[in-house]
């Protein structure tokens, strides 16, 4: 109840509507119902305050019996509880039947001579859109419990109040149903009225948001014929889509689903859907109908049960049997429970909103026989009627009855599936939820819509596993598949024809692929292949022209090595990939370098030749300088002992050196120095052997831009997609680039070169360079970057629904590994005895440097040196002369160390930087074999050699 009702008359309101009745206070109600049928109840209680109020239906249908029926027990209902009550309504009834102008004509008349304050109808959407201009000149509410199309908005109309749910707002439990079972592709079957169109534009939004579209409408006319049903039926079964969606009334709707079983629809590869009108509880249909319907999902709004309407329920089907007592008893609809509440609400509001003083109409018509609608009155109690029954809220029949917006607002939608003769509820949809298979789930707390949120239903044919919603057309259609015909590279796709039949045959990789493919699908897809030739039997245009027959409907699909292009994905649809590319260039191997007779000194460069060099050298001196003067091997005539210098040390590149060391700091330095010598030959050799690898594999040009630079002429694929790639991503001069179709032809213009009339590069895709190379391998190289690509395909027409079923089957083929390994290796088995190419590496100067090498030849030199420096250090200590041995003249420090300076290099065969002839003075010590005496030192004359 609205803030103007207190808590009394709100628990007075609801113990109406829960009140029990006995089979007396029955059979007096039908006596009251009969007389509001006769417009006789403002003379039969003089007094009560009659408030005049119209109902415009049609009272001869099973639907406007349903609804009169409920009216009048609302009406008995509500005053038989609340007596004290001054006003009552006073119903006038008219039944315009189903025509626009026949229900305006009983609004008019209702208007003019019945001076009612409210009316309750009409009955459909296209008479209250008429009618409610009349309510607004009027100032009379019109008041709709059946007028549920979207196209009719209280917020845009002032006097017109919708007691029932719009139309819109089931949209999104459709959708919902549609997207949990990963349908794309929906077939609208509507009724050509308000009704029926009004709902189209939301419920396309809808399914743009669940990712799903409306592929085809079938319209029923109005006023159907049984012909007219069969004609859009067979027009259905030429569609592709699988998922039917049905929006109509059950007049229409029980027809179309007989004829639709009839015509064997109503098997296990379609999926019916029905919005709320054809929902046997919201309006009746036929057991027949009903039959025909098994296995379809539906939706309708959710009604929370209570004891009351149960008990409501009882009353009214004996009311219904008695009045009808000829007819089968109808269940009642929603709209029934509806017009229940609204003329509840429609009493409770009269009671607030009655003023004696206008109670009548401002300017009546004075004629009263003839209908103007230029002159009509205007209701003084109108607008305040109106404001009181937006502002009513109770809990009614239906549920809780309020109307903010001027309409009632759903709380839920059922989910239901018929099986049988009943309605089985397999779940329920809210806004904020999504879908569930219970109405307030206790763990759920985001909006989920997948199959799992649903109890499993049963679908048409009795079967339990869900429609894929997409199947190839029925009447023996087969799919219409484009291939190509290739001069070269028939290893992806081959075409053959029978010498005698003209029969072709066909094999190849993507072939082969796509047999692999259409097994791993769940559903088999009959079709045939239509090469796409002329009549030489050669291919007739490039592979875009062939893609574009799919939008030309000319082709269903395109198998072959097709490449997923951007420009192409404006007209067609691809798969998934089936194998990778991307766009690379092969150039012709140079074998210049290959005849260099000096090939063996490029792994060094010149300086570190020399310094290497040097190291030897040095080394051998080292060697010997610490071995000469305790190693006989080591001592000799000069010219000997410069030959072992230098023999010794390059000896040591092979280990090849025999002479016996004595020396311990000798063995410290060979120790180094042979480990220096060991990474140098390593080096070399490996260096070597990479060099010659390269210059064995290396390509006259590596770089594009040189290319385009120099004009050279390149060559591409006849037909295939690299020449737009050339020009666009590089801008090549096309008149440089020259189409072959095979791959002899391309050895043929790599061959030749640009000077002779062929080409220096060739472009084309991975699988093609692979394969050419495969012959070839000795002669061309790839080379620069790979150009990514998206991969070959298969094409389908836009919004395909094949589209996510084949790409799904393609996965499930790409990761069978032994599946893949045995589809490549009947056609690609070549392609590995050119893996060595892949190995060379490419480089403008391989030659190693000093650099490279520095921190050994600093480790060498610096343990050489300090072996020297002990060992010179060592000797001075030992021969340094003592000063009793030295004359006083000479006692000084300076000629103790020429003394022994001179010693060392004549100890070691060294030429002296002493005078010729000079006299030296030696320790008798130095000479025990001589007959001196040890206290006297020995006088010697120094004298060069002569």
């Amino acid at each position: 109840m609205s803030e103007a009702i207190d808590e009394n008359n709100q628990e007075t309101l609801n113990m109406g509507a829960q009140t029990s009745y006995s089979i007396l206070a029955l059979i007096s109600f039908l006596g009251l119902a009969s007389a509001l049928e006769t417009s006789s109840v403002p003379n039969e209680n003089p007094a009560k305050k009659m408030i005049q109020v119209g109902l415009v239906h049609n009272m001869n249908s099973t639907h406007g019996k349903v609804v009169m029926s409920c009216i009048s027990m609302a009406l008995f209902d509500f005053y038989d509880v609340h007596t004290h009550y001054h006003t009552r309504l006073s119903l006038h009834i008219r039944d315009p039947k189903d025509d626009v102008v026949d229900a305006a004509l009983a609004v008019l008349d209702l208007m003019e001579n019945e001076e009612v304050h409210a009316i309750l109808g009409p009955e459909w959407s296209s008479q209250t859109e008429f009618v409610i201009n009349l309510g607004v000149k009027a100032q009379v509410p019109i008041i709709s419990f059946s007028a549920t199309s979207p196209s009719l908005s209280p917020r845009q109309r002032r006097y017109f109040v919708r007691t029932a749910y719009d139309d819109s707002s089931q949209v999104g439990a459709l959708a919902a149903v549609v997207q949990a079972y990963g349908w794309r592709e929906i077939t609208l079957v509507y009724e050509d009225t308000d009704y029926g169109n009004g709902l189209v534009p939301y419920l396309v939004d809808a399914l743009q948001e669940v990712d799903a579209r409306i592929s085809y409408r079938s319209v029923i006319p109005a006023f159907p014929e049984d012909i007219d049903i069969v004609k859009e039926l067979n027009k259905l079964l030429m569609t592709q889509t699988r998922v039917f969606l049905v929006h109509m009334t059950a007049l229409i709707g029980s027809r179309f689903f007989v004829l639709a079983s009839e015509a064997g629809m109503m098997s296990e590869e379609i999926a019916w859907i029905v919005t709320d009108g054809l929902s046997s509880l919201l309006d009746p249909v036929s057991s027949k109908a009903l039959d025909s319907m098994q296995g379809v999902l539906g939706v309708r709004p959710h009604v929370p049960r209570s004891e009351s309407r149960t008990e409501f329920g009882e009353r009214w089907k004996k009311l219904y049997a008695e009045r009808n007592p000829h007819e089968e008893i109808a269940d009642l609809s929603l709209f029934g429970l509806w017009a229940y509440d609204t003329v509840t609400a429609l009493a409770f509001t009269g009671e607030m909103a009655w003023e004696h003083a206008k109670s009548r109409y401002l300017k009546p018509n004075t004629s009263r026989n003839n209908l103007n609608f230029s002159f009509i009155g205007i209701s003084e109690m109108g607008p305040k009627l109106l404001e009181k029954i937006l502002s009513v809220k109770f809990q009614g029949l239906s549920g809780e009855f309020h109307l903010p917006n001027g309409e009632l607002q759903p709380i839920a939608f059922e989910i239901f599936n018929v099986a049988g003769q009943r309605e089985e509820i397999i779940g329920y949809w809210t806004s904020a939820r999504g879908l569930s298979p219970e109405l307030n789930p206790s763990t759920k707390a985001v909006y989920t819509a997948t199959a799992n949120d649903l109890k499993p239903p049963v679908w048409p044919g009795g079967t339990r596993k869900p429609p894929k919603g997409w199947v190839v057309p029925m009447l023996g259609k087969k799919l219409r598949i484009g291939v190509p015909v290739k001069d070269g590279f028939r290893e992806f796709f081959k075409i053959e024809w029978d010498p005698h039949t003209g029969v072709p045959s066909y094999s190849g990789f993507s072939n082969d692929m796509f047999l692999a493919v259409l097994d791993a699908l769940p559903f088999a897809i009959p079709h045939q292949y239509i090469p796409y030739v002329n009549e030489s039997r050669q291919i007739a245009g490039t592979y875009d022209d062939m893609l574009y027959q799919i939008k030309l409907q000319r082709f269903d699909a395109v198998v072959g090595d097709t490449t997923i292009v951007a420009n192409r994905s404006s007209y067609i649809d691809f798969t998934l990939p089936y194998s990778e590319s991307g766009v690379a260039m092969v150039v012709a191997i140079k074998d210049d370098e290959r005849r260099n007779m000096w090939i063996f000194l490029k792994p060094l460069s010149w300086t570190l030749w020399v310094t290497s060099g040097l190291a030897f050298i040095l080394t051998g001196y080292f060697v010997w300088l610490l071995e000469h003067r305790t190693n006989e091997e080591f001592r000799g005539l000069r010219s000997q002992q410069i030959g072992l210098i230098i023999w010794f040390s390059f000896s040591t590149l092979v280990f090849a050196h025999r002479e016996k060391i004595a020396n311990n700091l000798t063995r410290l330095v060979l120790i180094v120095w042979v480990f220096v010598v060991l990474i140098l030959t390593q080096s070399y050799t490996a260096n070597l052997a990479s060099l010659l690898t390269v210059q064995r594999f290396a390509p006259k040009f590596v770089d594009v831009q040189e290319l385009i630079r120099n004009r050279h002429y390149v060559g591409y694929q006849e037909g295939s997609c690299v020449r737009e790639f050339l020009v666009r991503q590089f801008n090549f001069d096309q008149s440089r680039l020259i189409p072959y179709g095979s791959p002899e032809e391309y050895h043929e213009a790599l061959s030749k070169g640009n000077e002779n009339g062929g080409v220096s590069a060739i472009f084309d895709e991975l699988p093609y360079i692979k394969l050419f190379l495969a012959r070839y391998c000795n002669k061309y190289k790839m080379v620069g970057p790979t150009y990514k690509t998206d991969g070959f395909a298969f094409a389908f027409p836009l919004r395909s629904p094949l589209v996510s079923y084949i790409s799904r089957a393609i996965l499930n083929v790409t990761q069978d590994k032994a599946k893949m390994d045995a589809i490549e290796g009947k056609y690609f088995r070549s392609q590995s005895s050119c893996q060595d190419q892949d190995a060379a590496i490419f480089s403008d100067n391989l030659s190693l440097n000093v650099y490279n090498f520095g921190g050994l030849f600093i480790i060498t030199s610096l343990v050489s040196l300090s072996s020297v420096l002990i060992y010179v250090v060592s000797f001075f200590y030992s021969h340094w002369p003592s000063s009793s041995a030295v004359r006083a003249v000479d006692r000084s420090l300076w000629s103790k160390f020429l003394e022994t300076t001179d010693y060392f290099f004549r100890e070691h065969g060294l030429c002296g930087c002493l005078e010729r002839n000079r006299p030296i003075k030696v320790p008798a010590s130095q000479f025990p074999r001589r007959e001196a005496s040890p206290n006297h030192d020995v006088e010697l004359i120094a004298r060069t050699p002569e």
